[in-house]
């Protein structure tokens, strides 16, 4: 399901193609240099540290599975469930920006209760 288009929403298409593909290399490609980040697991800021956080997410997934998309030439909007290995369905929404034709920011919003319950049954190495 799809709404609208545009080149946030294209930007945001490509950017859950390669999340679902575990490809943070075409995340970063995507991105802007000081593209910053905001999550349950709290914000970042440049490139480099969205690479960190994309390959950590990418560790977890078993599968994405995208449930909508909506944007325009600015904004775009994705929904998705999250198949993981420590949490096997997470419900994800992110509200992307895009300028200059890169991601500029992204919001992720989640439920992040279920993944801390997860990090207490981990041994520390």
């Amino acid at each position: 399901m799809t709404g609208t288009n545009g080149k946030a929403l294209a930007i945001a298409q490509a950017y859950f193609e390669a999340m679902a593909n575990k490809d943070a290399g075409n995340i970063v490609s995507i991105s802007a240099e000081d593209v910053a980040c905001i999550s349950p697991v709290g914000e970042l800021q440049g490139v480099q540290a969205f690479r960190g956080f994309q390959e950590g997410f990418a560790k977890m997934i078993k599968k994405l599975t995208l449930l909508a998309a909506f944007g325009d030439d600015e904004h775009a909007v994705i929904v998705y469930d999250a198949e993981t290995y420590p949490v096997p369905n997470a419900i994800v929404a992110e509200h992307i920006i895009v300028k200059h034709g890169k991601i500029a920011s992204t919001t992720v919003i989640y439920d992040g209760t279920p993944f801390a319950e997860y990090m207490k049954t981990v041994q520390p190495h």
